[in-house]
């Protein structure tokens, strides 16, 4: 496919304790006949050529949907950046492309966008904004950034954008997809994603 590029791959990040959700593992919730991690999975995987699923809890169940699936490398729950840093240690393409998997409707031309602005600036890292604030969990970043953030949470940090002021960092606008970055937390979030999806 056009939009396909073979040097990035995909990490959908569903390592998460989920505490807004009762603790439920929140990429396994359905959403419209599917779990929420098929619908970011879907609409991430015409736009590169490989994808990961960070979990660590029932990997069972999402190695079922016939990707690699792996753990944090750090224990505890230490947050999104413990997911990423698994995937960038696992993959083997120069870049990878980050998305959470309680945002069922990430951009269908997020890889393209963010790597058209990475290579626009020759920024280390870009991250998705909603035309207001940053989405960190939304990034592209060089696969060789994976011993600086391991530095960073080994020092006992876990703020996202902290170790991105230690990059060259470009933000990408997505501000004409409003729903794009929205994320699931409560049963209301699901009744109101039903309604978009049932739009879209």
């Amino acid at each position: 496919m056009a939009n396909r590029n073979s040097k990035i791959t995909a990490l959908i990040l569903a390592g998460g304790r989920a505490t807004r959700m009762g603790g439920q593992d929140k990429g396994l919730v359905q959403l419209s006949g599917k779990s929420m991690v098929e619908h970011v999975l879907h609409r991430l995987e015409p736009q590169v050529d490989k994808l990961l699923i960070n979990a660590n809890r029932n990997l069972d169940q999402y190695a079922a949907l016939g990707l690699k699936v792996i753990p944090d490398t750090l224990d505890d729950f230490q947050g999104p950046l413990a997911g990423m840093l698994a995937g960038l240690i696992s993959c083997d393409t120069p870049l990878l492309i980050t998305a959470p998997c309680d945002s069922p409707m990430p951009p269908l031309d997020y890889v393209i966008r963010m790597r058209e602005e990475m290579k626009k600036q020759q920024a280390d890292i870009a991250v998705a904004t909603d035309g207001k604030r940053q989405q960190p969990v939304f990034c592209l970043l060089r696969a060789d950034l994976a011993q600086s953030m391991q530095d960073f949470l080994s020092a006992g940090d876990r703020k996202i954008d902290l170790w991105f002021t230690k990059h060259n960092t470009v933000e990408v606008s997505f501000e004409d997809q409003p729903h794009a970055f929205a994320n699931i937390n409560s049963a209301d979030d699901l009744a109101t994603f039903e309604t978009l999806l049932g739009k879209s």
